[in-house]
C-alpha cells in the first residue's frame, strides 16, 4: 500500500512539473515573439539611448514587483508588460548594428546562436540524468561577477574587459539555462510565470552578450 502512495505522489509530481514546463514554454514563446517585434517598433522609432536604459530600469524595478503578480491572473499581463520593455530597450544597439557593414548578418548570427544554445541545452536539460544543482554557487558568482564588472568598465572604458565580461556572461547565462530548465523539469519550480521570466531574462542577456561578442571580433563594437 506504501509503494502505491508513493507511486500515485511521485505520477502527481511528474504530471504537475510536465504542465508548468509546458505553460512556461508557452508563455515564453509568446513572449519571446511580443518582445521581438516591441524591438522592430524601438528600431523604426529610432528610440534614444536615455529612453532605452529607462525603460531596462523600470523592468529592473519589475522583478523585485514580480512576487505580487506571479500567483494571480495579473501576472501574465506582467510578464508581457515586462518582456516588451526588454524587447524595446533592444532598439538602440540593433540599429547601431545595423548601420555599420555586415550588422544585419551579425544579428543573424546572434540570433541563430541563442536558439542553437537555448534548444540545444534545454533537450540536455530535459533528457539527461546529471544534477546541475552544484552551479548554484559558479552561477551566483558569475552573476556578481558580471555586475561588478559592468559597473567598472562604465568608468574604465577598456574594450578587453568589455570582451571578458560578455565572454563570462554568455557562460554565466548559458549555465543558468541548464540550471532553470532542470529545476522546472525536476518539479523544482512549480510557478510558470517565475519560470518564464527566469528564462527569458537568461535568453535576453544571452543573445545581448553574445551580439556584443560577435560585434567585438568583426571589429565593430
Amino acid at each position: 500500500m506504501n509503494y502505491e502512495v508513493a507511486g500515485a505522489g511521485s505520477i502527481s509530481g511528474i504530471v504537475s512539473a510536465n504542465k508548468v514546463l509546458k505553460n512556461t514554454y508557452l508563455l515564453l514563446s509568446m513572449t519571446l515573439i511580443f518582445s521581438a517585434v516591441m524591438a522592430s517598433v524601438s528600431v523604426a522609432m529610432a528610440v534614444p539611448p536615455m529612453v532605452a536604459m529607462g525603460c531596462s530600469l523600470v523592468a529592473l524595478v519589475m522583478v523585485f514587483l514580480l512576487p505580487k503578480f506571479e500567483n494571480s491572473s495579473a501576472g501574465i499581463g506582467f510578464v508581457f508588460a515586462f518582456t516588451g520593455l526588454l524587447g524595446f530597450s533592444l532598439g538602440p544597439m540593433l540599429s547601431y548594428y545595423l548601420a555599420v557593414p555586415g550588422g544585419g548578418q551579425m544579428i543573424a548570427q546572434a540570433l541563430g546562436g541563442t536558439g542553437v544554445v537555448f534548444l540545444g541545452l534545454s533537450g540536455y536539460a530535459l533528457t539527461t540524468k546529471r544534477d546541475f544543482s552544484f552551479m548554484r554557487g559558479f552561477l551566483v558568482a558569475g552573476l556578481i561577477t558580471i555586475i561588478v564588472a559592468g559597473i567598472a568598465n562604465i568608468f574604465l572604458q577598456m574594450p578587453i574587459l568589455h570582451v571578458t565580461i560578455s565572454s563570462v556572461a554568455v557562460l554565466v547565462f548559458s549555465g543558468l539555462i541548464l540550471y532553470d530548465t532542470q529545476r522546472i523539469a525536476r518539479g523544482e519550480e512549480t510557478n510558470y510565470i517565475r519560470a518564464t521570466v527566469s528564462l527569458y531574462l537568461n535568453i535576453h542577456n544571452l543573445f545581448v552578450h553574445m551580439l556584443s561578442l560577435i560585434g567585438a571580433f568583426s571589429g565593430d563594437d
